[in-house]
């Protein structure tokens, strides 16, 4: 079959052996290099979008797309407020809520808690809250008004040492006057169920209430809402349909949608995620600039062939592609490979990381990072460009190297043979 004689020869080189086995190892050593820096970068981009995808998926489970506030201290006719949302096409759910912050005492122990009031008839249009119930009855068992049941995050839960049929005490920021003076508001609760949204953020600080039960906690009066939260179609197109919500409500409501309620930690992530791409770059780049060290060994050591080779005719761009195909192909041998391996490293990245668990103890530390297993979703536009990015710091690092073998003058090279 007819080849390029460029081709051929630079293929024989990288075949054959080599008197100088240092320029082996070398070559040998920027393979893997390259394959390290390839696998690195495709595995952490996998698990960087998977982190991403996956809070993403959790918080949006837990939380409100959008939400709808008024300027006023509540909100009570809620029901054409939520009729005129709906009339976006992106929205495919309303439901108003009582928002406020609060403390939960139990057996001794205290912390912090959102309390979160909402009505059970309607709060499955907004968030999961029935199908994450992991005790307890359904919402509208669990959570009648006047009764003053609780559902508690399942960490929160633990934390206070609480299950179900539990008593456990609330305390509202909000002060009553009495003859003693002024003392914080306290009601008695039942914890009629546990929920796990599976995102530590919420099972950890959220409990719900009745929406009623909650009004007259945060003295929002009979029908008092703090707002009214938004189910929209396409989550990632809730800062559009925000801005449109605004502008469709007027002055007197204010729309807010997850992205803004969370921007500094999806802000947090993504910079995180563009300086690994860059870091983890940097050992691709390593391995390219032994590739440079290799061909410059190499070219050093063919300098008799490269002169026999000029002096039968070959053109100085002849020698240039001869070396730029050896260095193409140790580039080509080592991004493969990566590809490879990274793809077979990120699909199997839930097998992998509980086999290392069993040396080091949990990986993630669902306190910092919310989830408590490592996620990851491969998407090819990455490896794509992953692997382009390593084929062109390969090639680049070739051409120097094959330079300054074009230039190689016979003269001077036959004179040491």
């Amino acid at each position: 079959m007819f080849q390029p004689y460029e081709l051929f020869v630079g293929l024989r080189y990288t075949r054959a052996k080599r008197r100088n086995h240092f320029i082996s190892f070398i070559s040998l050593i920027s393979i893997l290099g390259i394959f390290l820096g390839v696998t690195a970068l495709i595995t952490v981009t996998s698990v960087m979008n998977g982190f991403e995808q996956e809070m993403t998926e959790r918080i949006v489970g837990a939380s409100s797309h959008a939400t709808v506030t008024g300027l006023g201290d509540s909100m009570r006719d809620w029901e054409p407020v939520a009729e005129q949302a709906a009339e976006n096409d992106e929205v495919i759910g309303a439901a108003p809520y009582v928002e406020g912050q609060a403390m939960l005492v139990n057996a001794g122990r205290s912390t912090g808690v959102l309390v979160r009031g909402v009505l059970p008839a309607t709060e499955g249009r907004v968030s999961e809250l029935n199908e994450r119930l992991e005790s307890g009855g359904p919402l509208d068992e669990s959570l009648i008004a006047g009764q003053f049941g609780v559902l508690l995050g399942a960490d929160l839960a633990a934390h206070l040492g609480a299950i179900t049929g539990d008593k456990v005490m609330l305390i509202t920021p909000e002060a009553s006057v009495t003859p003693l003076g002024f003392a914080p508001r306290v009601k008695r609760f039942v914890v009629t169920g546990v929920f796990r949204f599976g995102m530590y953020q919420f099972d950890r600080n959220l409990a719900v209430i009745h929406a009623d039960d909650a009004a007259a906690l945060f003295r929002l009066g009979d029908g008092g809402f703090s707002g009214i939260r938004l189910k929209l179609a396409d989550t990632a197109r809730a800062p559009i349909v925000a801005r449109e919500l605004r502008d469709d409500l007027g002055f007197d409501y204010f729309v807010s949608d997850w992205t803004r309620q969370n921007a500094n930690y999806f802000a947090a992530v993504k910079m995180e995620k563009t300086m690994m791409f860059i870091i983890l770059s940097m050992i691709v780049a390593v391995a390219a600039f032994n590739i440079v060290s290799t061909l410059v060994m190499l070219v050093q050591d063919k300098q008799g062939d490269i002169a026999i080779l000029r002096t039968q005719g070959a053109s100085p761009a002849s020698i240039l592609s001869i070396f730029v195909v050896q260095g193409t192909l140790i580039g080509v041998l080592g991004t493969v490979a990566g590809l490879i391996g990274g793809v077979a490293l990120a699909s199997n990245i839930d097998v992998v990381v509980p086999l290392i668990e069993r040396f080091t103890g949990p990986v993630l530390n669902p306190e910092v990072y919310y989830i408590d297993e490592m996620p990851s979703d491969l998407r090819w536009p990455d490896v794509v460009k992953v692997g382009t990015m390593s084929f062109v710091l390969a090639l680049l690092a070739t051409l120097y190297p094959a330079w300054r073998a074009s230039r190689t003058d016979p003269a001077s090279a036959l004179a040491y043979e």
